[in-house]
């Protein structure tokens, strides 16, 4: 970064006092002379602002290659924002700006602001992989219905329902539900020209072959939508009224369908939905039991008196009041619900901090009444107990977990000998067939856990490695030497490693130099470990790096400089956290290397033929998805390719048939 503008400073100056203190109590969006001043001041040029409230805390981090139209973008129209940025501009106070050279520096710092200062809309809640969600792609012309981990939109109109606790429960409704309502099966079509046995059982409405229309598609998946929206009874009673106008109507199979429909909810409802008091309201109950790192969140989603839902969410509790935790897990949820989701009564454990401001965004959210509640009266007291006991088991399981990968990794800092806990820990693996496709795999756990962000994957690329010869030593030497040489460029221009991997995160540091690890272990015995120290040693970084091996016969774990291995117990918590990164390397690599196999193949057989070109080979895999598949077209079809002509086409052909090439030969 050549050149940095400091952050503007826009609050008011001089000594009127009473000024200041009437203008902290409006935002800018109610402030239309004081929002136009500050967007004028605000340069055309690439960075990063800072929306801040009036309370100086910072409330989001964004970055953009000209600050003034994104900024501008924000006080427009609030039809194009998001539900949870239109509530963060009701609170913005101040805007601030730093200046950079490029929307690539802009990124690293808006990275790095994020990381540091954690601003309340951009990490609202912590990225909780245990429990899963269920996505419809509304993107698609067919949209797919599917359970994920991971919460990531392809776009805009996808949705996602949840966070479930209960998996097992989950996976059955979404069984159930495919059963009950014809839905597509498959992500990609399983033949090119002809539906598959799910079409003819019913399962399937014929997607591949689009023998039904988007909008009766869509139709259907809105009633689906239902059910994860916990609005069965509405569901029930609009497939009752359907079926009732299809038997008026002499439509006797078309009311059947519906009628079988209807028994599948009927035992969906009965498999997950438990009466409680105070019956007829549909409401959400909010409660959560917390210590002083983290705070279990449990949301029960009662309709017409029933139990439909159970969400669950994980927030960080340090330096928080209750009511705050609260807030941030209503201002996530809610804004990703359509507005019939949202129910007319929220019940809640603690008062909340920003209760009127809440209430207005929630009424504008459903486009009716909303009532965020901190209840008095028996019953509903009794409903926050509830839902509060079951935070308290959600938390106690959370700390559990948390306690192992803690005891887990202070065994490994005993086993090697360390001064601290290591947080970062690296572990390598190399897969081929007989040094064919060869590759490595570098998977990281922080904590004690699989962060997957910071998985990387290498195609070997030394000339040594080819089918017919392998040599694992010499493929970990050349991932070590790709792997550390930005570390070892470094030490040699001066820098101190030592310096470098305990300094504090600055917000402005765009080096990259923030991915050393506390431990690096290798898979194998004595031999690896020794290629790998001596790579280190070239790059003279052999003793700033902590590295083990973990050979797979007897689980011993080998360190540079003894013949022997550590005195260790294979089922020790230290020995089995290696073994599960040395598990997860194994996976990746493996996953990777059959990746690779899987393309080289593809791209062997067609090359095979006279003409096709590696263009021409990638388009027709784009067409058709698979070779299986294009053995399977006809000529006609395999024309339509862009690129292949009438004449390529029927060698295409010819190549996958040449039995009845032949027989053609012969005829004529």
């Amino acid at each position: 970064m050549k050149h940095l503008t400091l952050p503007l400073q826009v609050g008011p100056t001089g000594d009127n006092n009473n000024l200041s203190e009437i203008s902290n109590r409006n935002s800018l969006l109610t402030d239309q002379i004081r929002l136009e001043q500050r967007l004028k001041e605000i340069p055309a040029e690439p960075g990063c602002y800072l929306m801040r409230d009036s309370d100086d805390r910072l409330l989001y981090v964004g970055k953009s290659k000209s600050l003034r139209s994104r900024v501008r973008s924000y006080f427009r129209s609030s039809k194009d924002l998001s539900p949870r940025i239109r509530l963060m501009v009701r609170q913005i106070y101040e805007i601030e700006f730093i200046i950079t050279d490029s929307e690539t520096e802009a990124l690293v710092l808006e990275s790095n602001l994020i990381k540091n200062e954690q601003p309340h809309f951009n990490v609202l809640l912590k990225d909780d992989k245990k429990y899963p969600y269920v996505c419809i792609t509304w993107s698609e012309p067919y949209p797919r219905i599917f359970i994920t981990r991971r919460r990531r939109l392809r776009s805009q109109n996808d949705r996602f329902y949840g966070p479930y606790v209960d998996v097992g429960l989950l996976r059955r409704t979404l069984l159930l539900v495919k059963r009950s309502f014809p839905l597509r099966q498959r992500p990609r079509p399983l033949h090119q020209d002809r539906t598959c046995l799910n079409y003819s059982i019913s399962r399937c409405p014929g997607v591949c072959q689009e023998k039904i229309s988007v909008e009766d598609y869509h139709q259907i998946l809105r009633k689906v939508a239902m059910v994860f929206q916990g609005r069965n009874e509405e569901l029930r009673l609009l497939l009752e009224t359907q079926m009732q106008r299809y038997s008026e109507r002499l439509d006797y199979e078309s009311a059947a369908k519906l009628r079988d429909q209807l028994k599948g909810l009927e035992q969906l409802n009965e498999g997950q939905k438990m009466s409680l008091p105070d019956s007829t309201v549909s409401r959400d109950v909010l409660a959560l039991a917390s210590d002083e790192r983290l705070a279990s969140v449990q949301l029960f989603q009662m309709r017409a008196g029933k139990l439909v839902g159970r969400l669950g969410f994980t927030a960080d509790a340090a330096d928080q009041e209750p009511g705050n935790v609260l807030q941030r897990v209503i201002e996530e949820h809610y804004s990703q619900l359509e507005p019939v989701e949202v129910p007319p009564e929220i019940l809640v454990q603690y008062r909340l901090p920003q209760h009127d401001l809440l209430v207005e965004w929630l009424c504008e959210q459903r486009g009716r009444r909303v009532k965020v509640v901190f209840p008095q009266r028996q019953n509903k007291v009794e409903l926050i107990d509830l839902v509060e006991r079951n935070a308290s088991f959600e938390l106690a399981r959370a700390k559990h977990g948390q306690e192992q990968q803690m005891l887990a990794t202070e065994d490994l800092a005993q086993l090697l000998d360390l001064n601290i806990h290591p947080r970062r820990i690296e572990g390598y693996d190399i897969s081929h067939i007989q040094g064919s496709d060869a590759v490595a795999s570098q998977v990281v756990f922080i904590d004690g856990l699989p962060a997957k962000q910071h998985y990387r994957k290498y195609k070997i690329k030394s000339s040594s490695i080819k089918p017919g010869h392998s040599d694992d030593f010499m493929s970990m030497v050349e991932i070590m030497r790709r792997r550390f040489r930005r570390w070892a460029r470094v030490k040699n221009e001066g820098a101190d490693i030592e310096k470098l991997r305990h300094r504090s995160g600055s917000t402005l540091q765009t080096d990259g130099l923030n991915d050393w690890p506390d431990v690096v272990m290798i898979d194998g015995g004595k031999g690896q470990l020794s290629a790998v120290m001596e790579a280190l040693r070239e790059l003279n970084l052999h003793e700033d790096l902590v590295v083990c091996s973990l050979a797979k016969q007897r689980e011993e774990i080998f360190v540079p400089g003894q013949k022997t291995p550590l005195d260790s117990e294979p089922d020790q918590l230290g020995v089995a956290l290696l073994r599960r990164l040395r598990d997860e390397a194994h996976r990746f690599a493996l996953s990777f290397h059959r990746q690779q196999r899987g393309e080289r193949m593809k791209r062997s057989r067609l090359s095979d033929i006279q003409g096709l070109g590696p263009k021409r080979v990638r388009d027709l895999l784009a067409h058709f998805q698979s070779v299986e598949a294009i053995q399977l077209a006809r000529v006609e079809q395999i024309s339509k390719v862009s690129g292949i002509g009438p004449a390529l086409a029927l060698q295409v052909w010819t190549y996958f048939h040449p039995e009845e090439d032949k027989a053609m030969e012969v005829l004529d």
